[in-house]
């Protein structure tokens, strides 16, 4: 049986304010690979913004951010 937190690396993309998407992975280096996998296919919705995050103890903190220039 694994030890990982399936739910410790989340990534949401937005547009504007309103949630498009999101997911939760247990591991860093998906979550990455997925983050670059949103950018790429994602990253043309007009106001995009991608957060990923690392749940801990004290909260969740901010590993990636990327966003749509205007």
């Amino acid at each position: 049986m694994s030890d990982v937190d399936i739910e410790r690396f989340h990534l949401e993309l937005s547009a504007g304010v309103k949630p498009v998407m999101h997911g939760w992975w247990g591991r860093k280096r998906t979550a990455e690979h997925q983050d670059l996998s949103w950018i790429g296919s994602s990253g043309s919705i007009n106001g995009a913004r991608i957060v990923l995050t690392k749940r801990a103890d004290d909260g969740e903190r901010v590993i990636a951010s990327w966003s749509q220039e205007p």
